[in-house]
């Protein structure tokens, strides 16, 4: 008996991932699909060459976009680039830009294969341990897969704000792909991937800080760690600032339109009185200094003319022998999911 496309149910793709469905072909009994005559019709949405899904299901996620390009690959094939890391778990990585949806990057064996409208294929050579199958479903290394994101990044900062989030997810750290990136001489766009893994940071936790970091490296400011609580002289936990330039004693923060409703307003003066109060200066970038900061510039000189200058005996980085660190990938992935659902679900602050 023929299915109609409203009582037609597609496979689930993978029991760990609830709510995709995977693509189905024409079949002339039309049980295990659309007849060729059903697929025609207004009831079927075609997802790529021989695929389709009851129009009912929309690629309204990151995921279910994925899953659609993914079934033309073959089996050296897999998916690459943001999408992979989407897949492992990366923070960020929504498929998304200023200019809509991000195709979804696929690696094949010589362009074998016919993309699907929203994705596009790359045909670079690669290694045997670069691939893996996670979900049911081939990605590439998480390695491979944001160095390949770093490489045609738009620019430099952008590169950096995609390092910035793999290493947030602890998918990558900084020596793993400073090691990795090694082997790929003559790639297209290495010499980027490079310099971004130098200005990269494994403790950002928003593109915007991002920016912040690389703003204040145009001024002189190296000396800065992002997220990294401190302490007071008796070890008391005083804030997690965005930024802190330990030459200088100046804090900085980014202020998006959460910190400007009333009682995160009202944490954010707080916390700026207890950096002061230590000797600590403090310094807000906003949204319109994206665009121009030469503001920022000259508050962010102002406020280093002000501070106390690097460690005093009234603050520190240096932790207490209590305190459980969460500022690299490593110290992350060495949690137990207890302290992972402590520290990390959202990260101390």
């Amino acid at each position: 008996m023929v299915v109609s496309a409203e009582l037609f149910e597609p496979p689930a793709f993978h029991v760990r991932r609830p709510g995709l469905v995977r693509p189905v072909r024409i079949d002339p009994a039309g049980r295990a699909g659309p007849t060729r005559g059903q697929a025609a019709g207004k009831g079927w949405r075609r997802t790529s060459r021989g695929f389709y899904l009851p129009a009912r299901y929309d690629a309204d996620s990151p995921e279910q976009r994925i899953v659609e390009a993914a079934v033309t690959l073959g089996p050296d094939d897999a998916v690459t680039g943001w999408a992979a890391l989407r897949w492992l778990g990366g923070v960020g990585f929504d498929g998304v830009d200023l200019g809509g949806e991000v195709p979804v990057p696929l690696l094949t064996i010589g362009h074998r294969i016919d993309p699907p409208p929203g994705a596009f294929v790359t045909a670079e050579r690669r290694q045997s341990e670069d691939r893996r199958r996670i979900d049911g479903l081939m990605v590439t290394h998480p390695l491979r897969s944001v160095c390949f994101e770093m490489r045609y990044a738009a620019s430099l900062v952008e590169a950096v704000k995609i390092f910035d989030l793999a290493a947030y997810s602890d998918l990558v750290s900084r020596n793993q792909a400073a090691h990795y990136v090694r082997r790929l001489t003559a790639w297209t766009g290495v010499g980027q991937c490079r310099d971004a893994i130098v200005l990269g940071n494994e403790n950002t936790w928003s593109p915007m800080e991002t920016e912040m970091r690389l703003l204040w490296r145009r001024i002189g400011l190296v000396a800065v760690v992002s997220n990294h609580p401190v302490f007071d002289a008796a070890g008391n936990h005083i804030g997690t600032p965005d930024l802190l330039d330990l030459e200088h004693g100046a804090v900085g923060e980014y202020d998006g339109a959460l910190h400007l409703q009333g009682r995160q307003r009202a944490k954010d003066i707080r916390r700026e009185s207890a950096f002061r109060r230590v000797g600590l200066e403090y310094v807000t970038m906003v949204a319109a200094d994206r665009h121009d900061p030469t503001d920022f510039f000259q508050r962010t000189l102002d406020a280093c003319r002000r501070a106390t200058g690097g460690t005093t005996d009234r603050w520190t980085i240096t932790p207490p022998p209590w305190w459980t660190p969460t500022t690299t990938v490593a110290a992350r992935r060495r949690l137990t999911a207890a302290q992972e659902e402590k520290y990390l679900h959202p990260r101390a602050s």
